[in-house]
Parts: C-alpha cells; structure tokens; sequence
C-alpha cells in the first residue's frame, strides 16, 4: 500500500503565507489573513443562516405534524444524522481518493434540492411525517460524504500552527448562524409561514457553491494503489494504533450522545416546561448560539497551546454540570444564561477535540482519520437523540436532560483521572 502523501498544488506565496499575526487579541483573526479559507468562511456563514432556519421551522413543523411527539422529534434528528454515522467512513476514504472540492460541490446540490422540496411540499400543504424524515435522511447521506472532504481540505487552507484557529472560526459562523438563523425565522415563520425557512435554506447553498468554485487551492489525489476494502482498514489501523486518537473519539461521541439532547429538546422544553410558544424557542435558541460564538472566540484566541487535553476535559465537566443547572431551572431568563454558558462550554469541547484530531493526522490518512472521528462525533448525535426522545417521552425533558449532565460530567472526569495519552496532548 502506498503511504505518500496526497499531493497538494498550493497557492502562491503571497497567498499562501500570510504575513505575521500579532500576538494577543489580534490573533483571533489569524485564519481569515488566508485568502481561501476567508472565501469559504463567507460562503457557509450564509448558507448555515439558512441551515438554522431549516432546523427551527422543521423542527416545529415536527411538533405541528405529530401532535408535540418528543420521539418524532428525536426520531427526525436520529435519522438525520443517521447516514453520518454509516457513511462517514465511505466519505472518508473517497476524500482521500477523490478531489475534495468537487465532493464538496455535490454534496451542496443535494442538500439545497432537499430544501427546495421541502418548501414546495409545505407550500401545497401536501407534507407528511414520512416526507420530513426521507428528506432528512437524504440531507444526512449528503453530509456523509461532504463533512469529511471538508475536514480534509481544511488543512490544506491555512498553516498547521493556525489549524486550531481555523476549526474555532468554522464554530463562530456555525454558531453565529445560531443566533442569526433562529431570529430570521421567527420573523420569518410570522411573517411568511413555515415555507419561507425552507425555501431561503434553498437558496442559501448558492453562496457556498460559488465559494467552493472560487477556492485556489485544489487537492490533486493520488493515483489508487490499493482495493477500497484495504484503505477502510489502514484507516482503522491507524487509528487503533494511536490511543490518543481513539481517545479523542470516545470523548467525541459521548459529548454528542450526552450534550446535544440539550438542544434536540429545546422546542418541548419552551412549549411543555416553560410553557412558552416558537418566540421563547428562537430566543433559547439564540441564547446557546451566542455563547457558542463566544466560546468559539476564545478558542481562536487561545490557539494551539500545551495541556490542550487537559483543559478540554476541565471544560466537559462544567459543561455537564451546567446541563443538570438547567434542567432544573424554570426561570426563562435564568434558563436562558445557562443556555449561553452550556453554549460557550459546548463549543469550546468540540472544537478543541476537533483541533486535536487534525494535528494529529498526517495528511496522507486525514480523509480517514477525521471520517472515523466524524462517525464517533456525529453518530452520538442520532443516537443520543432517539434514546433520548423515548426516555424523555416517558419521563420528561428535564430528567434526561439531568441524567446527561451528570454522565458527561462523570466520563471526563474518569479521562482526567485515568488517561494520561489524553491528559498530555
């Protein structure tokens, strides 16, 4: 098998190389000084606009379809992320094969198909349950296959020391968009109906298609030496080889099967617990976003630096312990702070993990590695949410909500205690 690095034409210099970044709060911005890596930030900015709107509209259509189903509702996001956590391996390896920009391009037509469908289903008042769920799992296979030529070719866009900076600035317009997006679709959903979510999601993708055409950058594979079958399992190798990695993994997976019900449950949590309506909804939405943006900053701001695993570990204990704090509460305003906390520890967990990961993959199995720690990090979420939505259907949101908390807390903790590979990274 050969183990030469994917080839890669890089720009000039001048783009290349951006001049020095001062130190202190200047360095915040050290990835957007790359040219490519700025064009493809303002293009998915936009899109995850349009992206949040989708996921606030068609989680209330869910709610509306099924009669306030908390398992419709966790059966919706599991079947979404579903073919992630079957698929990501086979993106992977593809990314590692095949041109990175052009699996990224179609993976952006497929999803702004499935957004375009789903407004012109709600607009002739045709939609059913079943039309929702095919549609999310359609927009997951998608996913599958663009997440890790994503991840792959974000590297390639800035310099390693900024790699860091660069997955924390991918978290601000990620989570920007979270506090953008919901806002536009209150409005929206007031204004014009459920339609205007997804048809603006629609149109969203066009401005990282154009983004994607625009890169300078190009992955050049290499030439296939080996049978598919034979890379999937170099890939698994490698990682199972590095116990660090496969740490990486399992904290991953436990911070999306144990966190993100936080959010999965925030609209049967406004409607059933705080007994508000899809107003009270946007702005907890809102509220998590926010302290995500804020969070992701300070990883951007902190970059790379020593006891990176230590520190992330410290921060998935607050994190679980600020769950619990809200579940508990029945204040909105109060519920509202801890959202913005529990947003900032959130995305302060998974884009340090995430920044681990790319340091600590060469080049050559990127593709691979990052596909394995993608299915991990993002098989947690359907999982997390289906078990979550039937607990939650037979003994309420804020229950599972305090379960989660205390888990992820207690799995941290055992890291710090007892792995040293992860302690020192």
């Amino acid at each position: 098998m050969s183990t030469a690095p994917a080839p890669v034409t890089e720009p000039p210099p001048s783009i290349a190389e951006p001049a020095p970044v001062p130190t202190g709060l200047s360095r915040i911005a050290a990835a957007l000084t790359y040219r490519d890596f700025r064009v493809l930030w303002s293009g998915a900015f936009l899109s995850t606009i349009g992206t949040w709107m989708q996921k606030v509209a068609q989680n209330w259509l869910v709610l509306t379809i099924t009669g306030s189903s908390a398992f419709f509702l966790g059966l919706d996001s599991f079947l979404g992320e579903l073919p992630i956590l079957l698929f990501t391996v086979v993106g992977g390896v593809f990314a590692d094969r095949h041109d990175r920009r052009q699996m990224l391009l179609v993976s952006q037509y497929i999803q702004m198909t499935a957004a375009f469908t789903l407004a012109a289903l709600v607009y002739w008042d045709v939609v059913r349950i079943w039309h929702v769920l095919a549609l999310s799992v359609i927009t997951g296979l998608a996913q599958a296959f663009g997440g890790p030529a994503h991840q792959s070719l974000l590297p390639s866009l800035v310099g390693k020391d900024d790699v860091p900076n660069a997955i924390a600035f991918n978290s601000i317009q990620f989570n920007l968009a979270r506090v953008i997006g919901p806002l536009f679709a209150g409005a929206a959903l007031a204004a014009f109906g459920m339609v205007a979510c997804f048809g603006l999601n629609g149109l969203s993708f066009l401005a990282v298609i154009a983004a994607i055409m625009s890169l300078r950058v190009r992955h050049i594979p290499p030439a296939a030496t080996t049978r598919l079958r034979e890379e999937f399992q170099s890939g698994f190798a490698y990682v199972r080889s590095h116990p660090a990695l496969l740490g990486l993994a399992v904290l991953g997976f436990a911070g999306t099967f144990l966190g993100n019900p936080l959010l999965t449950f925030l609209p049967l949590f406004a409607q059933n617990v705080l007994h508000g309506d899809v107003t009270q909804y946007t702005h907890l939405m809102s509220s998590a976003g926010a302290g995500a943006v804020t969070g992701a900053l300070v990883v951007a701001w902190r970059g790379r630096f020593p006891h990176m695993g230590r520190n992330v570990l410290l921060i998935q204990i607050v994190f679980g312990g600020l769950m619990v704090l809200f579940a508990m509460t029945r204040s909105f305003w109060l519920n509202a702070f801890l959202l913005f906390a529990g947003g900032a520890c959130m995305v302060m967990v998974f884009a340090t993990l995430s920044s681990l990961v790319q340091l600590n993959a060469p080049n050559e199995m990127r593709g691979r590695v990052m596909s394995l720690y993608m299915v991990a990090f993002r098989g947690g979420m359907p999982l997390g949410s289906l078990l979550g939505g039937w607990l939650a259907s037979l003994t309420g949101a804020a229950t599972v909500l305090t379960i989660n908390g205390v888990l992820l807390s207690a799995v941290a903790a055992v890291f710090l205690l007892k792995n040293k590979e992860i302690r020192e990274l």
